[in-house]
């Protein structure tokens, strides 16, 4: 594939979007094209914007993909809330249905690459000994999961089809110090220096920093082995929660006080309290082997996970004293 000069960027104002773009525009060999959902997005001047409204699967994308060589796709939804009871159809209106849409459009106006931002709940939502690979069967257990394993199969059919190159990027649990959702809640619950019960968790969770996420991103655009491959994201090394808040907890310059309450103890109290799934998310275990993108890109992490984490920790805490 000869070199991308244009790149189409969707979910520009999110929080791996904007890093994204971030780092593309710090690249003089790339022009950015943004697909903005309202006119009051506020984007990099130097951008070409297009106003499209909601992306759905009616959007035209036409125009906004004019001259473009490779689109990356971060745009799409990842909660439902609780009173709209149709969720999988919601998550597949924008994470399945909008994404075959604009990869239909992109293949017709001739864009030569199309990056897709998945998740390792393709996969599943735990691991049980080995870690998950490339080659691992599928196992999506949630509606969003569903979602963008049926966005895969859609991409891939029109790489099949058309000249149109497709790569699949399945990430875990993305980390920053602006990091939304349960990793937010986690870094306040840190600062408040707080002792958690977590002191014998023996789990391993497998994450990825934002700036390895973006950096794989950025090589998955241009590298020519890339194409019509799947990789899974990760740090290349594991950690427990107790490291995870120790590292975070070191990162704000205080100690991170685990107290070592029984495990079996914390499942009945989680099961009691009907909160099984941030049990999971805090005991179990979610490895992931990402060989295949260090092997076959060459791709080299630009941080370690222990140097990520208490930079996460350190700018939280930066953030929360200058607010």
């Amino acid at each position: 594939m000869n070199p991308v000069s244009k790149v189409l960027l969707t979910g520009a104002t999110g929080f791996v979007g904007a890093e994204i773009l971030a780092q593309l525009l710090q690249r003089s060999d790339h022009s950015v094209v943004i697909a903005s959902r309202t006119e009051s997005a506020t984007l990099a001047p130097q951008c070409r914007v297009h106003t499209l409204g909601n992306f759905g699967a009616e959007t035209a994308w036409y125009e906004a993909l004019n001259d473009v060589d490779c689109v990356v796709h971060v745009a799409g939804r990842a909660h439902v809330l609780e009173k709209e009871v149709d969720a999988l159809e919601l998550f597949r209106e924008a994470n399945t249905r909008a994404t075959l849409n604009l990869a239909r459009q992109s293949a017709a106006s001739g864009v030569k690459r199309f990056v897709f931002i998945s998740s390792i709940a393709v996969n599943g939502a735990f691991t049980t000994g080995m870690p998950f690979t490339e080659d691992s069967d599928p196992s999506p257990s949630t509606d969003y999961a569903i979602s963008k394993f049926e966005a895969e199969a859609g991409l891939m059919e029109i790489a099949n089809t058309t000249d149109m190159e497709v790569v699949i990027i399945r990430p875990p649990l993305v980390y920053a110090a602006n990091a939304p959702g349960n990793f937010r809640r986690l870094l306040k619950l840190v600062s408040t220096g707080i002792p958690l019960p977590l002191g014998r968790v023996n789990n391993r969770r497998s994450m990825i920093a934002l700036e390895n996420l973006v950096d794989l991103i950025l090589v998955c655009i241009n590298h020519p082995a890339a194409g019509n491959q799947v990789f899974l994201a990760s740090d290349g090394e594991d950690v427990s929660t107790g490291q995870l808040i120790t590292y975070l907890a070191k990162g704000m310059g205080r100690g991170g006080l685990l107290i070592p309450l029984p495990v079996a103890l914390l499942r009945i109290l989680a099961t009691l309290g009907g909160k099984q799934g941030i049990y999971t998310q805090l005991c179990g275990s979610l490895q992931i082997d990402s060989c295949k993108a260090v092997n076959l890109l060459g791709w080299t992490r630009p941080l370690t996970a222990e140097v990520a984490l208490k930079s996460a920790g350190r700018k939280y805490s930066e953030r929360v004293a200058a607010s």
